[in-house]
């Protein structure tokens, strides 16, 4: 079964990239936005807890340190805590399918 949460996190991580080229010409946003959001669009459809993991974890952290060293909300500490939430709930699904 499709993890829809998963597919809008992926999806909301592809647009951040988007927007942030669009606004800033920064094409390493562009590049890492869709990366990371195909990525986890595909974890999240073929049920790839794993993947998810790996991709909110890495987001996380990332965009976390981007946070704390700017302090801006935008979209550093947005994609931070959804990535935080997506990895909670990754742990908790591991957990469930284990049992």
């Amino acid at each position: 079964m499709t993890d829809y949460f998963g597919l809008a996190y992926g999806a909301l991580i592809c647009t951040g990239g988007l927007v942030g080229y669009l606004k800033a010409g920064s094409v390493p946003s562009l590049a890492a936005g869709m990366i990371c959001g195909l990525l986890a669009g595909f974890g999240a459809h073929t049920n790839n807890n794993a993947l998810m993991l790996g991709v909110s974890s890495v987001l996380g952290g990332v965009m976390g340190k981007r946070f704390l060293n700017s302090g801006k909300l935008m979209p550093a500490g947005v994609v931070c805590v959804l990535s935080i939430l997506i990895f909670g709930r990754g742990i908790i699904r591991a957990v469930q399918a284990s049992q």
